[in-house]
């Protein structure tokens, strides 16, 4: 079974947005393409932050791309963004997101953020989407979404230690770049660790 993962296409990641990615709304064709393939799955993952989120720099006094320690975890603060039932949070409309099978909540507790799809960033809360995906006899994840070096990286590489093949669109995907290079140093570490980086235009062959 395949199934193909849309990681956070929200509006504050994309043009005008609170934390908007830099050419991100270039991403929405593709992933407009990759909803009509014969996919078993489609499942689509959201930031669905409190206003008391700790990863908001406001709520530490601090600046955005200062880092604390969030409980265990080494925080990078963020501009305050999708918070629960604003605008922001919302799939851009530019998306067909009635191709969506299912929408996993991440970053939930004010405590701990969650750039995985899978888990919290301390890794001791699941969204859910690991026991869901346990009902179905899934052998490949393909992920596409934003942002590359943060929430694609952290979910394709928990995709890959629950045992599924997996594949990174990566034209289907955009960087933050907080820091120069941050997409490559993103893209060579999910490469080393087994993780297949392809092309949209590769998807045809591969789900035949």
């Amino acid at each position: 079974m395949n199934v193909l993962l849309v990681v956070d296409i929200q509006n504050d990641f994309l043009q005008g947005g609170a934390l908007a990615v830099k050419d991100g709304e270039e991403i929405l064709p593709v992933v407009n393409k990759l909803l009509l393939l014969p996919f078993n799955l489609i499942l689509a993952s959201k930031d669905w932050h409190p206003q008391n989120h700790g990863s908001f720099a406001e709520n530490q006094h601090r600046k955005p791309g200062d880092h604390i320690m969030l409980g265990k975890v080494d925080q990078v603060l963020w501009p305050v963004h999708c918070v629960q039932n604003t605008k922001g949070s919302e799939f851009s409309p530019s998306v067909n997101s009635l191709k969506f099978h299912g929408i996993f909540y991440k970053g939930t507790e004010s405590s701990i953020d969650s750039y995985s799809a899978f888990f919290d960033n301390d890794h001791n809360n699941s969204t859910g989407m690991s026991e869901f995906l346990k009902e179905f006899k899934v052998a490949n994840i393909f992920i596409a979404g934003l942002t590359t070096d943060y929430c694609v990286k952290y979910t394709a590489l928990d995709a890959l230690k629950l045992g599924y093949q997996t594949y990174v669109i990566v034209d289907a995907c955009k960087a933050v770049n907080l820091m120069e290079g941050d997409e490559q140093k993103a893209l060579a570490e999910m490469n080393t660790a087994g993780v297949n980086l392809i092309h949209s235009k590769d998807l045809k062959k591969i789900l035949k």
